[in-house]
């Protein structure tokens, strides 16, 4: 009865012991996925920040749309304001016609007209000034959200590329094949370069 027990007793050892080595083997085989997990983390950290930046883009490119506008806007105010002066000065110009086919010359009359239309000439030059300047900033503010928009288009190719490779890497921590963490991580370069190029290379 004892030498049954006993024989008991160092079988459950010697399976005890099997699958201890078994588990060993099991941690130092898939030992590699401590990696992946940490792989991972560095890919989710570098896409936060590619959001981040690509969202900032997304705010400038409407900033500077509502800029254009803005600008666009006054703009036509001012081209109305010149349009409403020449319709004066040709009243006035009309009114000098009149006065000089008139039989009675009024001197005093026709200066008067004369400086009226040279105040209209004056005005409409310094309304003209004022309106192109409004047109060149409503230009170069749209020509800035272009500028930026292609960079948010840009980064959002990044941002696709993390997510690519944060998806390989969850499906390789499932299946427990090292291919999908090589090109989990190969992805994850590939995004941290575009990433770079947009934020440091690529003209604004």
């Amino acid at each position: 009865m004892q030498t049954s027990d006993l024989d008991e007793l160092k079988q459950l050892v010697a399976e005890l012991r099997a699958e201890h080595v078994a588990q060993k083997d099991k941690e130092k085989r898939e030992r590699w996925t401590k990696y992946v997990s940490l792989t991972m983390v560095i890919i989710a950290v570098l896409a936060a920040i590619a959001t981040l930046k690509g969202g900032g883009f997304s705010t400038r490119t409407l900033k500077e749309m509502n800029e254009a506008t803005f600008n666009q806007t006054q703009a036509s105010d001012q081209w109305s304001f010149f349009e409403a002066k020449s319709i004066k000065q040709n009243l006035y110009e009309i009114e000098l016609d009149h006065l000089s086919a008139g039989p009675s010359t009024d001197a005093a009359a026709l200066a008067k007209m004369k400086a009226k239309i040279e105040k209209y000439d004056q005005e409409k030059a310094d309304i003209t000034t004022l309106a192109k300047k409004f047109e060149a900033t409503r230009d170069e503010a749209r020509q800035t959200a272009l500028r930026v928009a292609e960079h948010s288009k840009q980064m959002g190719l990044a941002i696709t590329l993390f997510q690519i490779a944060i998806a390989l890497g969850a499906m390789c921590l499932i299946v427990k094949k090292k291919p999908l963490w090589i090109v989990s991580s190969v992805l994850g370069i590939l995004a941290t370069v575009q990433m770079i190029y947009v934020l440091y290379i690529m003209p604004l």
